[in-house]
């Protein structure tokens, strides 16, 4: 049977619409409450529902404007890769915002009281690991902007995690007897463009490494400002920050390899 080539590109690509369909239909989404003291709390969970064994999972810490859809989408997304995935709830139930200042008002705390960044953010790593579709055993971090910031935290304080992923973070350099409690593999991934965390605050967490056993990788983008995996954020109009499509391409190859290095 032979195929004119418009109609061979169009089945073709009914095709890859219809396979695409498919592999969508696997993935199923819940959402979970919880609290953390006082603080109620809201996560969301996503995993492949044809994969029957407990399998490797990924917590995602997000930006300061609270739990949104960029971060529900990257939980789907890892669950189309094969992981189960839970965006935790830093704020509490509802908690979103697109007004920096209250972004920041609400992140405030968490950079002032580090022991409570940690204890929040242990609060949705426990949520998950206690998934029935999680292997508890085999569990990574990963976390934007704020969230990049958070994930370090949780290396620090010896969370068991197979790995962290800070994407544009503001990573904190170690206080005394973090490094010795960091279990965690670290892999920081950065624009070279990001004026709101600039790279002379990546030396200085880089430097309080130096002399330690702490596994980190720096990977840095050129061209690349702060949020640039951030769909959304070119509508915000926030000056120092814009989403730059290779850098996100490539940086999300870099987390896959550190995944598959790390489980």
């Amino acid at each position: 049977m032979h195929f004119t080539q418009p109609l061979f590109t169009l089945i073709a690509a009914f095709a890859v619409s219809i396979a695409a369909a498919w592999a969508d239909a696997s993935i199923e989404t819940r959402e979970i409450t919880y609290t953390d003291g006082e603080v109620e709390l809201q996560g969301y969970f996503a995993w492949d529902d044809s994969i029957s064994r407990p399998r490797a999972a990924v917590l995602i810490v997000h930006a300061w404007w609270g739990l949104g859809e960029d971060e529900k989408a990257r939980a789907r997304e890892l669950a189309g890769l094969g992981y189960a995935a839970f965006a935790l709830d830093m704020y509490g139930k509802g908690k979103i915002t697109s007004d920096p200042n209250e972004a920041g008002q609400w992140a405030g705390p968490f950079y002032e009281d580090r022991d409570l960044a940690r204890s929040r953010s242990a609060a949705g790593l426990k949520v998950l690991t206690e998934q029935p579709e999680v292997d508890p055993d085999q569990v990574a971090a990963i976390g934007y902007c704020f969230g990049g910031t958070i994930v370090v935290e949780m290396a620090y304080s010896g969370a068991d995690l197979a790995g962290v992923v800070s994407f544009h973070g503001n990573p904190l350099p170690a206080q005394e007897g973090d490094a010795a409690r960091t279990l965690a593999p670290l892999l920081i991934l950065h624009g070279a463009a990001d004026t709101l965390v600039p790279m002379e605050d990546i030396r200085r967490f880089t430097e309080a490494l130096k002399d330690t056993n702490v596994d980190w990788q720096l990977v840095v983008y050129s061209g690349a400002k702060h949020a640039f995996t951030t769909r959304s954020v070119d509508a915000m109009n926030i000056p120092g920050a814009a989403y730059d499509p290779a850098a996100d391409q490539r940086s999300w190859k870099q987390m896959r390899m550190f995944f598959d290095e790390v489980f």
